[in-house]
């Protein structure tokens, strides 16, 4: 048996799961919130118990050292040692990482030198790993990369119709993320067929704050709507999906702006924030469509017609399609959101689910299509910190 500590860390978060392997038990689970800034939080789940702190916490640093300090003070592990290894989520890996790797020096340095491709995430992903590979220097890590389901994409899909030498030379491709959640919903999908993973074809929706959708032929990607970065796409939170690209310097003219300025709003303060005015959150912009305000209806009309075009296509490029599934925060909890955007295929591909099946369905598995449907629609909960810890004991052979 082995502990294993599966670790995604952000600009000013850090989540963290800690399994029992090979059970897949969880022994405690939390996270760190506003990290660097006057006040953070600190929640950590022991024995079905929520304790929530409120502290500065300077730095990933002292994140983690108030983590391991709570482990041993809630009984979660006696001694630290018993934490046999580490899993961390890393948001790029480039054309290098095509699968889990377990980290050297050279790949954490990789990391860095890759911030350029993710510099919102890759610095985060590094600051994290080097907290834990001080405070446990003991302890082997495993990166795991966001883009590596995705490499299977093929060229005529994953390159950009831009001269070709900037592909050659500065690797300007379309990589694709959220890459374990589709692959974990890909799996558990066959596994509740009773299937094989290359006899199946999905169109994975991951909608979250953060949302991309993946055609998965046999078992492997072959299309993701998230491009060289995270912004590309549909609609999301904040981010506002596919733009045509001649958008920013017409906004620089007109506004005065940066175009620096401008990605972060196209990073920050648009998608449904944008459109809505309200909140990224879809629960609020929810509230405000079930009251009649006019641009929160707007914003989901336009988030579902987006999810839309790309379960569209997705079926063209695969030709035959078993399921598609949703996930992620709002895949796996907002009806309203998996309702419009379904119903919106029916006409073309035969999709229809059962609308008061689908009203009971929050965070669980379950077929939500209804006997007639043409495509099977499902909603699996994803689970990437359970992907981490998959792929830190096989890498690592632990036992």
């Amino acid at each position: 048996m082995s502990k294993v500590m599966a670790v995604n860390a952000g600009s000013s978060s850090l989540k963290f799961k800690l399994f029992q392997m090979p059970q897949e038990q969880v022994l405690t689970e939390g996270n760190f919130e506003r990290i660097g800034m006057n006040e953070g939080i600190f929640t950590i789940k022991v024995n079905g118990e929520k304790i929530v702190q409120h502290r500065p916490i300077k730095d990933h640093k002292e994140a983690v050292d108030l983590l391991l300090k709570a482990l041993v003070e809630k009984h979660v592990v006696e001694h630290l040692d018993e934490i046999d290894a580490i899993g961390h989520r890393v948001l790029h890996g480039g054309e290098k990482y095509k699968e889990s790797t377990i980290c050297t020096p050279e790949v954490a340095q990789d990391i860095l030198n890759m911030k350029d491709m993710g510099p919102l995430h890759m610095v985060p992903n590094y600051t994290g790993y080097r907290a834990f590979a001080d405070a446990l220097p003991n302890v082997k890590h495993v990166t795991v990369y966001d883009t590596a389901f995705h490499q299977t994409m093929p060229e005529e899909v994953y390159l950009y119709p831009i001269p070709y030498e900037y592909y050659e030379k500065y690797k300007a491709r379309r990589y694709g993320f959220h890459g374990t959640s589709h692959q974990y919903v890909m799996r558990t999908y066959a596994q509740l067929v009773g299937k094989k993973e290359t006899d199946v074809n999905v169109i994975s929706c991951h909608l979250g704050n953060g949302a991309s959708l993946c055609a998965i032929k046999q078992g492997k990607c072959v299309n993701t709507s998230m491009g060289f970065t995270p912004l590309a796409g549909i609609m999301m939170g904040a981010r506002s999906g596919d733009v045509d690209p001649s958008l920013i310097p017409y906004l620089m003219d007109k506004t005065g702006k940066s175009a620096a300025e401008l990605i972060n709003e196209f990073n920050r303060k648009s998608g449904m924030l944008g459109i809505s005015g309200i909140s990224s959150d879809a629960r609020d912009v929810d509230k405000a469509f079930r009251e009649g305000d006019p641009k929160a209806i707007l914003a989901r009309k336009m988030y579902a017609q987006r999810v839309m075009w790309f379960i569209g296509s997705y079926f063209v490029q695969l030709g035959h399609v078993d399921a598609i599934i949703f996930t992620a925060g709002l895949g796996e909890n907002d009806a309203s959101v998996r309702a419009e955007a379904c119903d919106l295929l029916t006409e073309a591909l035969g999709v229809k689910i059962d609308h008061e099946l689908n009203k009971t369905i929050h965070g669980k598995t379950a077929r939500i299509s209804t006997p007639d449907s043409k495509i099977d629609v499902w909603v699996i909960p994803t689970n990437e910190e359970l992907v981490i810890a998959r792929d830190t004991v096989r890498l690592l052979n632990l036992h």
